[in-house]
């Protein structure tokens, strides 16, 4: 039986949810012996901070950013964000390129080093339609040049994991982000819809499995 390699995967939630989105995932992960973290960002979930007291990326992301911090200095992790915590792991990545293995990005916002992260949200056209409340996506915070360098953003290795069928990032979308920023690898889950770790956790399970073994 072949040796499955055992990864401390990170788990980046979307806006609006919270650590409890990726429940069925990390009951997968774990059961084959994985350590699985998954995190509550600013003022979502059980996170303590008020939605009026997040005015900036910077409070929206601590709690990633601390998270990293605390990590031991020799341990690496596997990043995943969904949707747009892509941008919030790219944060991350660029922080701390050290401790990163591997930067999963699933149906999500995947910048470029070349361009500031805002960009792509307002080039989400559909997105934009919806949005009541645009500057709750810190489009000023995310628009600053020099966010994201080739040094230690581009250092780190990347998957995109495209799913199909998403009425939020649409394919097209989500094609978008790869062409702009091609990734190491690109990987697909069909029927997956937005909420992937929900409709086809087994799928994304694989997924991820395939990536800790790929990536050391």
């Amino acid at each position: 039986m072949e040796k499955i390699v055992k990864k401390h995967f990170v788990l980046v939630h979307g806006f609006c949810l919270g650590a409890w989105c990726w429940y069925k995932l990390v009951n997968l992960l774990q059961k084959i012996d994985h350590k699985v973290t998954a995190l509550d960002l600013g003022a979502s979930g059980i996170n303590m901070k008020q939605l009026k007291e997040i005015v900036s990326i910077t409070d929206y992301v601590q709690p990633l950013m601390d998270f990293m911090v605390s990590l031991p200095h020799d341990e690496k992790v596997i990043l995943v964000g969904h949707s747009y915590g892509g941008l919030c792991i790219s944060l991350a990545m660029e922080a701390f390129p050290q401790k990163i293995s591997a930067a999963v990005f699933i149906t999500a916002y995947m910048p470029n080093h070349k361009d500031p992260p805002a960009l792509l949200i307002q080039e989400d056209l559909e997105l934009a339609k919806m949005l009541i409340r645009p500057g709750k996506f810190f489009t000023e915070d995310m628009s600053k040049e020099g966010l994201l360098t080739q040094e230690k953003y581009g250092s780190v290795r990347r998957v995109y994991v495209l799913c199909h069928d998403d009425p939020v990032m649409e394919e097209e979308f989500q094609m978008y982000n790869i062409q702009k920023s091609p990734p190491h690898e690109v990987k697909y889950i069909a029927k997956a819809g937005h909420m992937v770790m929900i409709s086809q956790p087994l799928k994304l399970s694989l997924c991820l499995q395939e990536i800790a073994d790929n990536y050391h």
